[in-house]
């Protein structure tokens, strides 16, 4: 097993995958569902497996399960028992690791020369679970234990397993990030939380950059803030604003650029101007210690980052989280 800090020192730029839900549906598959791509561990798990193997053959070093919109809840007002929902997150652990094995196994990942990649556990925020754009507002509220008895039993049951790392992402409210790095501070579980932005300096909530930093500050398995599932024009100066408010670790793997309806569940708009790896060299040089992609990026976005990190990218001040 690799850690995340082996995988600093071992590597001037992690690699993160790219997008499950906007994936399935460039590959043809209607995931116009509350569920989301969480529907496709029971209906076609073989899909998920694909993708995942496909990011990792592109150049990921972290490959994150299909459990943003997987939970408990979800699964049961979907219909499903809880057994049943508690054994589909298991599933979406098991496919990514699966994946993995696969790659290393018979894709040539063990003579690659890369390091043997991680498997990441995905927290989607409460926003997801309401399937109505939430995630990208902050326009709900609960409390700490309400936030905790939401997301804990996911947790547990991917930590069960094999996940190495967890991705608390997409996440639009300070105070329900809070609550999940409570949790997995008393697992002893390394995690990176990524922000939706609604501008430069705030989340989505409204929260300012300087508030988040300082709330996050004293979280030894915090091992980055990130910005993902957020128009790519705005990282810069969102990784610029959390450079100069804090010494954390920083991440980005924004959209392609296009324009998401929560409620239409629909996208419209093509990215403009630079590529995304033209985008991604910049967040780079801001400081970005992982870099990846989310909806509507592909894994063709994810190689050329790959390569471009194995050939081109200049080295990194030394780890020191």
């Amino acid at each position: 097993m690799t850690t995340f800090r082996e995988l600093r020192e071992k590597k001037n730029l992690i690699v993160l995958d790219g997008p499950m839900g906007t994936e399935l549906e460039r590959r043809g598959y209607d995931v116009n569902d509350l569920l989301w791509s969480a529907r496709f561990l029971e209906e076609n798990p073989d899909a998920i497996l694909q993708i995942h193997r496909d990011y990792f053959r592109a150049g990921a070093d972290i490959g994150t399960c299909a459990s943003y919109q997987a939970t408990v809840p979800g699964f049961m007002k979907a219909g499903y028992t809880k057994a049943q929902a508690e054994a589909l997150i298991r599933k979406s652990m098991k496919l990514v690791r699966e994946a993995r094995d696969l790659w290393w196994q018979e894709d040539g990942g063990s003579t690659s020369g890369r390091p043997f990649p991680m498997a990441a556990g995905d927290i989607g925020p409460y926003g997801a679970y309401l399937a109505d754009g939430s995630e990208y507002t902050g326009g709900y509220h609960m409390t700490k234990k309400d936030y905790q008895d939401f997301h804990l039993r996911r947790m547990e049951i991917l930590r069960e397993e094999g996940a190495e790392i967890f991705a608390v992402e997409t996440c639009p409210r300070l105070e329900e990030a809070v609550a999940c790095a409570e949790l997995l501070e008393d697992m002893e579980a390394d995690y990176w939380i990524s922000f939706t932005f609604r501008s430069a300096d705030e989340i989505s909530d409204g929260t300012k950059i300087r508030d988040v930093a300082d709330a996050l500050r004293d979280y030894p398995h915090l091992q980055a803030v990130s910005v993902n599932c957020t128009p790519p024009e705005l990282v810069h100066d969102i990784l610029q604003n959390f450079r100069a408010v804090s010494d954390l670790p920083t991440a980005a793997y924004p959209n392609s650029g296009e324009v998401y309806d929560g409620l239409l569940k629909k996208w419209s708009g093509l990215g403009a101007g630079e590529t995304f790896l033209d985008r991604a060299k910049i967040w780079y040089d801001d400081g970005a210690v992982m870099l990846g992609g989310c909806c509507r990026t592909k894994p063709t976005d994810i190689r050329s980052i790959a390569r471009w990190a194995r050939e081109e990218a200049p080295g990194r001040r030394p780890v020191t989280k």
